[in-house]
């Protein structure tokens, strides 16, 4: 990442053509030779927050959502293009601040694309209708006699065109549409096309700027200490030791802890190692991981409250064929976002200015305002390129009030970055469940009844159930109950959310009914969601593009899972082998997945892969444990990582369909670990009920 100055005046803003390098920089007067009074330039036009086009035909697109690696900053525009008939091209991608203007902005859940996709359309279909509107009435044409196409509009009965930019001053004069008429999909050129990402380019060259690469005039630098057990609090701290430290400017204390701000990131961090700080370690400090997971265990023991329930289920067990039991244990997890946390801020003369690689800069910008006293109008919140999110930069905005709060006591910008340490032991975590599962099967083998006793931490009741409330199988009687252990360890949203161990828990549990009505796990599956085709679809597709009916290479085994993650279907076969060590190594993976229209399926293509790599690493090695209300875990040495040399051949096969888009983020993430338990269960007869798996013995 490279460190490009940014002014305070206004933040950069990312251009692109497609297949040209992007511009990403400031916006800065352009100098005019004849003086103060040259006349006028044009007004742009621009009909709605989206869009705006010049008189040189020039097309900006603004994004209201956060580029993390994802591809909106392609897609979302790809959308408006679309629709527009804009000459992609020709077409600059600029991020938008946060403004209620561009809806919501929280970029969580899979949602920026399948939320997005009919106001985008709308956005460009307006501007194109107002475009064609203005050449018919240049021309003093009828309006149907016009159509646009590639950034011009033409009169088809003579083939006379004039271009967007010639229009732009005219189309500005007219009313905007409210309902403008959509092309049907037979009609996309773009929508479907796989097309290079506008950001690729700046991240190539290091031009795209990061978090950490904002650099504003007169800025300092600051890390904070924070207690090492959740909920603690500064009892006394003796700031000498980090004086001492060379660049080290003061030592601030603030809500989350004790600041150390210096002239530099290096001496920061050197200040705060240098720092004495008594520490109030409050009532977390009594928990470790064995206790919690033994407090999960007792309440799993007494009724919890009903989520959700159908039928009579204790009935229908106890007159059950046969009845399958099993617990089922997920750990903590840590986000491990690639850049760590951090976030700029400046707040003088009233206004609080804000650079942040945030998920939510509408969340930060409320957050500001409260911690200042100011009105949201007064906070500006630029966003800048995400090193990873993943639900981190979404739920809390810990970061970004830090950094908000510093600056206000010290009246300079100032830039707080964390530590991988940091990121790993003071932050958010995926919650750790223990699950409770019974199910029973008529005469044939067929699921009757299910139910499922989840034991979690407080919080929001998403992050543990959701995935787990509505099963995609038919069960006459189902019921979910839910009991709370609260541990003191802060939870939020993670990669898939709470289908992200729910999936693993209800899908290998499938397999353990599979195994007990003595049928094949695919044909099981299939027989249970034949009234669903699209389940029904992307399992066939798995299944016959993995060799399901063949047989694996010696000392492999397979295994299958199905998920529907709102309207996007998913199945996954994992091929597995498992060492005489007990080393588990995934060889291969094939995903099949319906996610309706396909925006730019190289990124389809791309989120799936990278949601069964993230899924990978979580099932094979990832665990946070807790000793004394401490994270043990602090960087990748013990907090690990999936390999280049671990990682499996990924095959993804994309369902061409004229449903609505689904999202794809995160719904590539749940089946992959059931997909890979089934399979070590296939090949050594040994079920995984706690991750992470690490060896199997």
């Amino acid at each position: 990442m490279n460190h490009a100055t940014v002014d305070r005046r206004e933040f950069l803003k990312t251009g692109a053509a497609a297949g040209a390098t992007l511009v990403l920089g400031l916006y800065l007067p352009a100098f005019d030779p004849r003086g103060a009074h040259a006349p006028a330039a044009p007004e742009p036009f621009k009909p709605n927050a989206w869009i705006e086009i010049g008189p040189d035909g020039a097309v900006t697109i603004w994004t209201g959502r956060s580029e993390m690696g994802q591809g909106v900053r392609t897609a979302m525009p790809m959308i408006v293009a679309e629709e527009l008939e804009a000459d992609w091209t020709r077409v600059r991608v600029a991020q938008a601040d946060a403004d209620p203007a561009y809806g919501d902005q929280f970029t969580v859940g899979s949602r920026s694309v399948r939320s997005g996709f009919e106001p985008l359309r709308k956005a460009g279909a307006a501007a194109r209708e107002m475009l064609i509107g203005a050449a018919a009435l240049t021309w003093n044409v009828p309006r149907d006699a016009c159509r646009a196409r590639n950034g011009m509009v033409e009169h088809v009965p003579t083939g006379r065109r004039l271009g967007y930019g010639d229009l732009a001053a005219r189309a500005a004069t007219l009313a905007v549409p409210a309902d403008p008429p959509l092309k049907s999909p037979s009609e996309f050129r773009l929508l479907g096309a796989s097309m290079p990402r506008v950001d690729t380019p700046d991240k190539v060259s290091g031009a795209a700027v990061f978090g950490m690469d904002v650099r504003v005039p007169g800025m300092v630098h600051a890390a904070v200490a924070r207690c090492p057990v959740f909920g603690g609090r500064v009892k006394g701290f003796d700031p000498a030791p980090a004086l001492a430290v060379p660049g080290v400017q003061r030592v601030v204390q603030i809500s989350s802890g004790v600041a150390v701000v210096a002239a530099g990131t290096w001496a920061a961090f050197q200040g705060k190692k240098a720092l004495k700080i008594e520490w109030d370690e409050g009532a977390t400090a009594r928990w470790s991981s064995d206790g919690i997971w033994s407090a999960f265990a007792a309440a799993a023991e007494r009724p919890g409250e009903v989520v959700r329930a159908v039928g009579d289920v204790d009935a229908n067990l106890k007159a059950a064929a046969r009845t399958v039991e099993a617990v089922y244990q997920a750990p903590y997890l840590a986000h491990a976002c690639m850049e760590p946390m951090n976030c700029t801020a400046h707040v003088r003369d009233g206004r609080c200015e804000i650079w942040a690689p945030t998920q939510n800069p509408q969340g930060v910008r409320a957050s500001a305002a409260r911690v200042t006293g100011l009105p949201v109008e007064s906070v500006t919140v630029h966003v800048t390129y995400l090193g990873g999110g993943f639900g981190r930069r979404g739920g809390p905005t810990d970061y970004a009030t830090e950094a908000v709060e510093l600056a206000q006591k010290i009246q300079v910008p100032v830039q707080v970055v964390w530590t991988r340490e940091d990121d790993i032991q003071n932050a958010v975590y995926r919650p750790a469940t223990y699950n409770v599962l019974r199910g029973g099967l008529d005469a044939r083998g067929t699921p009757v009844a299910w139910s499922h006793r989840l034991v979690g931490p407080a919080g929001g009741s998403f992050l543990l159930t959701r995935g787990a409330d509505e099963l995609i199988y038919p069960v006459p009687h189902f019921r979910l109950e839910r009991a709370t252990v609260d541990a003191g360890v802060p939870i939020g949203p993670w990669r898939g959310v709470g289908p992200s161990q729910n999936g693993w828990v209800v899908e290998s549990f499938v397999d353990e009914l599979a195994h007990a009505a003595g049928k094949d796990a695919y044909a099981y599956r299939r027989e249970l969601v034949a009234g669903h085709p699209r389940l029904v679809g992307v399992l066939d597709l798995a299944a016959q593009r993995a060799g399901w009916d063949s047989t694996p290479s010696a000392g492999r085994s397979r295994g299958i899972a199905l998920w529907q993650f709102g309207e996007t279907f998913l199945a996954h076969v994992a091929e597995v082998s498992v060492a005489s060590d007990g080393a588990v190594r995934v060889h291969r993976v094939v995903c099949a997945a319906d996610c309706g229209i396909l925006i730019n399926p190289d990124t389809v293509e791309a989120q799936l892969q990278s949601a069964i790599v993230y899924g990978l690493t979580a099932a094979l090695y990832g665990e946070i444990t807790i000793e004394r209300g401490r994270v043990v875990q602090s960087n990748f040495s013990d907090y690990r990582m999936l390999g280049l040399a671990e990682t499996p051949e990924i095959e993804v096969h994309l369902v061409r369909s004229e449903a609505a888009p689904g999202g794809v983020g995160e719904a590539g993430l749940p089946p992959i670990a059931p997909a890979v338990c089934n399979a070590i269960f296939a090949g050594t007869g040994k079920r995984i009920r706690r991750l992470p798996i690490g060896r199997v013995v």
